[in-house]
């Protein structure tokens, strides 16, 4: 919000019982909802359609994720054209899952850090946009490691977010050739794995030209794709990839 995003909707978990008497207390993002008088949302789960249309009918660019603690299905993850970003707390594929910074420590890392990554149906599997290292110091504990990594978390998402917005490529070329970078297709992965930025423009995620390569509008400019690759699939040139797939113009990735 400091950064100058708009929020649309805030999510977090039903009040849990706390202290010594067990009553239910609101999370920290409850209380600072309330504080800014934003929108708030508590559902037990996301798995009910109703709940998956409140997220929707927020009509948010992107969803952003820290620590939920509830399983996002796919329509949930859908909600967003720019689908959800997760704040997570370490340097993916290290320490998947819950529990990175006490597993870090418990190994002996001396290096961890903080990885924005593009949510997918898996657990912590989706593509990597963004990795920001920090030394583990010999007397850090889980507490003083969790806050530092919270402050680099918080400006490594307002970063990408800013990346987002802005319809920057750069992943192509700094995911290549892992983790890789990867657009939705009909709800289907697509890597894409070498592009050019091309001086076209149009409404983000469009198709612009498939006649001889695939023209992707991002915005103020648009990527030429060059080679791709779908689920299960091999590695093909644009145009062998358009010859057995037609995308007319104006069919969306996301």
């Amino acid at each position: 919000m400091d950064a100058g995003h708009d929020v649309a909707l805030v999510l977090t978990q039903p009040d849990r019982p706390a202290g010594r008497g067990l009553r239910p207390a609101p999370s920290a993002v409850k209380r600072l909802a309330t504080q800014r008088g934003l929108t708030l949302f508590q559902p037990q789960s996301l798995k009910t359609p109703e709940d998956a249309q409140r997220v929707t009918q927020a009509r948010a660019d992107a969803l952003v994720v820290a620590a939920y603690g509830l399983i996002l299905p796919p329509n949930v993850l859908k909600a967003a054209p720019h689908g959800a970003l997760n704040i997570h707390a370490s340097l993916l594929p290290r320490w998947r899952g819950a529990a990175p910074i006490q597993r870090a420590l418990l190994a002996g890392d001396r290096e961890t850090g903080v990885s924005i990554m593009q949510m997918d149906a898996g657990l912590d599997t989706g593509p990597v946009l963004s990795r920001h290292p920090l030394p583990i110091a010999a007397d850090d504990d889980a507490g003083t490691l969790h806050d530092k990594l919270a402050a680099i978390g918080a400006e490594a998402m307002v970063s990408a977010l800013a990346d987002v917005e802005a319809g920057r490529a750069r992943a192509v070329r700094a995911f290549r050739p892992a983790p890789g970078a990867f657009a939705l297709l009909d709800g289907e992965p697509v890597k894409i794995w070498r592009a050019r930025v091309v001086d076209q423009s149009g409404e983000p995620g469009t198709v612009q030209d498939s006649s001889e390569e695939l023209v992707i509008a991002c915005g103020e400019k648009a990527l030429a794709v060059c080679e791709l690759q779908r689920a299960g699939g091999r590695r093909l040139s644009a145009r062998e990839f358009l010859h057995g797939h037609r995308l007319p113009a104006g069919t969306r990735f996301a």
